[in-house]
């Protein structure tokens, strides 16, 4: 008989609590924060690719252009720790309407240029010196954590106020924050496309821009739980 009491007190305060927390007043609510930003480097992803019947020609006219090329971005400036090949291939393929067998030889390099000054001088650079694809570009920031971080607080700082005008009209105030969600999604960059591989411009006075670097937009998303004072 004494252990069914016991069962029911432990069952009965069980309840208890949890019928106390149910009602714990709080208040949950979503937060956001961005902050625009100069970019001040891009990374630039370009290659080399030819093609022909016989493997070695084909590797061998491949590598003399990437010769060419990495001699070009060493005497650009760029230092060693900031330019890197990405890719290496050496494919063959057969043409059914011919009946024969083609080679194809490429090679990705991706360059971290810091002055974005020298653009455009870059670009020209490596088109003079053989490379015929560009994969990509992207702007960054090199103080994006700082950014990062900025935006944030500005997300939770967000948060507070929507939470408060929601309760001012209850006559109420937030307390404590008791849970925190970061809802962030990853950064985006835009990607800028390169529109004068074409032209053979090579006179710096005559140079043209030809892109709009713009700016850059570092966000973050929180959802908070308030309790209710």
């Amino acid at each position: 008989m004494k252990k069914v009491i016991l069962i029911l007190v432990i069952l009965f305060s069980a309840m208890t609590q949890g019928q106390d927390s149910k009602l714990v007043p709080q208040i949950t609510v979503s937060g956001e924060g961005k902050v625009k930003v100069i970019p001040d480097k891009a990374i630039v992803n370009f290659g080399v690719e030819n093609s022909g019947k016989d493997a070695t020609d084909v590797k061998k006219s491949n590598d003399e252009v990437v010769d060419k090329v990495l001699r070009f971005i060493k005497k650009f400036g760029i230092v060693s720790t900031d330019f890197q090949t990405t890719q290496l291939s050496l494919n063959r393929s057969y043409d059914y309407d011919k009946k024969k067998y083609n080679f194809q030889s490429s090679q990705s390099i991706t360059i971290i240029l810091k002055d974005l000054s020298r653009y455009d001088a870059l670009m020209m650079g490596l088109v003079d010196n053989g490379i015929n694809t560009i994969t990509n570009v992207t702007f960054e920031s090199s103080k994006i954590e700082v950014y990062k971080s900025e935006a944030r607080k500005l997300a939770i700082s967000d948060a507070k106020h929507r939470a408060e005008d929601y309760v001012a009209v209850l006559a109420q105030k937030i307390g404590k924050a008791i849970l925190i969600n970061d809802a962030s999604t990853q950064n985006y960059y835009p990607q800028p496309m390169y529109k004068s591989m074409a032209m053979g411009v090579s006179d710096a006075a005559t140079e043209k821009q030809t892109v709009a670097i713009g700016e850059i937009e570092v966000s973050a998303a929180v959802t908070v739980s308030f309790l209710l004072d």
